[in-house]
């Protein structure tokens, strides 16, 4: 297991009356890719501004290698932020923005050239050198603000929503690039967004924040599977939340019928929160089923159809499928028992 390069030990930050942030405990692992993610007002942004120096915590310490940074300016720590707008300097060229910050360090002009000619070759902007920041496209002037960045050979790079003013297909490009690159690197990026298609697939691990507190830390895969509250649940994903009640440990019941499950160690009989993704109901005929409902709605999704099954009991099933039942259609709905999550019934904040 790789060793700890930051961690923030019960930190706050609290401006004038708002709190922003409520005693988090958060450790990143050197070369980790991870990934905060939560709503507008979480606390992502705050956290990350926190570990680049750009602000300080009201409480708690932020250690770097086990040393506390709390009050080391940003340009002392290393670090480095590409922020969402790019912040390039307008009136230079590619070449001489990316050099920026080794004419600052004084370099030779034989080492500038040959790190600068490395990074534009890392980022597939070989050859722009001279070009006017201006004229390059979104992804182009993304590129160059990663490259400015890394230049300066950071041992964690912070991402503030950088790929929030480019288009869905080249998001998507630079999700791969940016992830590729981080692997090749091999340094620590701690990325924020609101994006959780982008936090799925990007990240190794994946911080879920809610008014200024952790919901939940974990890979993608367990954060989608295995949700800790309501909150996350919906936030990373769409699903199913009904009210259920735990009859004893493997048995759940709701929408009117008891089923086996794969949770344990609540109470008998405490009321608790079902959680199932439209992915894990399957249409099966409605008197071979527990739930059973009538489709009232059908979108073409493209990969699937997404229909909504009005139960018997008033509870509306959202369902992803290949397959397709027109609307009206009397359907049952059937599940296994490792897709039933449950979870206990108390606030995500």
């Amino acid at each position: 297991m790789s060793e700890i390069i930051v961690d923030l030990k019960s930190v706050s930050k609290v401006y004038d009356e708002t709190v922003a942030l409520d005693g988090i405990n958060l450790y990143i692992r050197k070369n980790e890719f991870v990934t905060l993610l939560g709503p507008s007002g979480c606390g992502k942004t705050t956290t990350l501004r926190l570990i680049g120096g750009f602000e300080q915590p009201t409480e708690g310490k932020i250690l770097f290698e086990g040393k506390d940074i709390s009050t080391l300016p940003p340009y002392k720590r290393r670090v480095n932020t590409v922020f969402q707008r790019y912040a390039l300097f307008s009136h230079l060229d590619v070449f001489e923005n990316i050099a920026f910050g080794l004419r600052i360090k004084k370099l030779s002009e034989k080492v500038i050239q040959e790190k600068v000619g490395k990074m534009l070759e890392q980022v597939n902007l070989t050859g722009f050198e001279k070009r006017d920041v201006n004229s390059l496209s979104g992804g182009q002037q993304q590129r160059v603000a990663i490259a400015r960045a890394l230049v300066n050979e950071p041992e964690v790079l912070l991402l503030d929503e950088p790929l929030a003013a480019l288009d869905l297909k080249l998001r998507r490009e630079m999700q791969h690039e940016l992830k590729s690159m981080q692997k090749q690197l091999g340094i620590t990026f701690v990325f924020v967004t609101h994006d959780q298609e982008e936090a799925l697939s990007m990240s190794d691990t994946v911080v879920v924040m809610k008014d200024g507190r952790i919901q939940q830390i974990g890979t993608p895969v367990d954060i989608y599977n295995e949700p800790t509250n309501s909150f996350v649940a919906d936030f990373i994903g769409e699903s199913n939340i009904v009210d259920g009640i735990m009859r004893k440990d493997f048995l759940v019941d709701f929408g009117g019928s008891s089923f086996d499950c794969v949770d344990k160690g609540f109470g008998a009989d405490e009321p608790v929160d079902v959680v199932i993704r439209p992915e894990d109901l399957v249409l099966i005929p409605a008197e071979n089923a527990k739930l059973t409902g009538t489709v009232s709605s059908v979108t073409f999704l493209g990969v699937h159809y997404e229909m909504l099954v009005e139960a018997d009991d008033g509870i509306s099933w959202l369902v992803h499928s290949t397959l397709m039942e027109p609307v009206g259609t009397r359907v049952g709905l059937g599940l296994e028992p490792m897709d039933i999550h449950i979870m206990r019934k108390v606030s995500a904040g």
